[in-house]
């Protein structure tokens, strides 16, 4: 167990796997099916604070971290676009489970086109809604301007965020844990919210 909670630990990774493993972990929890279980929010805000410690450039942080999230998203359209419904009729394996596609789906019937946008701040949906966008034939030019405002959003307002953190509060690194705690919270809240409409509709 311990083992687990150090791989998916934002300071871990990004010590072990440094700012190309950042870019890496981004695209796939964008962009693949199965990178649902990467800690996207905390790790964007982690890598923000340790570029605050000179581990390394800001400015190359931000810009890679947007690019590889804006096309890990494109990356899923596309997906979607080429499997299309048959993708609610897969099996559920180790990396794939239906109840994750149906959440984005529920996103997607709710908000529309703007699920594009608010997925990006929400863990699991984050990964399966730009499929869903695919699979509903969305078009791609309203799909990646979506795309590019929320990547944009997500990733200047995490790594940012963190960064100005380290910058502004001394001996800062004491209350990361704290904060990515509270952000993994915050960040879950509206998937708890639909499972709980949900649950009490049935």
């Amino acid at each position: 167990m311990t083992n687990i909670f150090h791989i998916l630990d934002p300071m871990a990774i990004i010590k072990t796997l440094g700012l190309i493993g950042v870019f890496v972990i981004v695209f796939s929890e964008t962009g693949l099916f199965f990178g649902f279980f990467f800690p996207g929010d905390s790790l964007l805000f982690t890598a923000g604070f340790l570029a605050s410690q000179n581990f390394f450039s800001v400015i190359v942080l931000v810009l890679g971290v947007f690019i590889c999230a804006v096309f890990g998203d494109s990356v899923g359209y596309w997906f979607g676009k080429k499997v299309g419904p048959k993708i609610f009729t897969k099996e559920d394996s180790i990396f794939f489970h239906k109840k994750h596609v149906e959440r984005a789906q529920n996103f997607y019937n709710k908000y529309g086109n703007k699920t594009i946008f608010l997925a990006r701040f929400v863990p699991i949906v984050r990964t399966f809604a730009p499929i869903v966008a695919g699979v509903g034939q969305m078009k791609y030019k309203n799909f990646l301007t979506y795309n590019i405002i929320g990547g944009f959003v997500w990733t200047f307002g995490m790594v940012l965020g963190g960064y100005f953190l380290g910058q502004i509060i001394p001996n800062a690194d004491k209350y990361i844990l704290p904060i990515i705690l509270v952000i993994i919270f915050v960040s879950f809240l509206p998937i708890i919210f639909e499972t709980y409409k949900i649950r009490s509709k049935k």
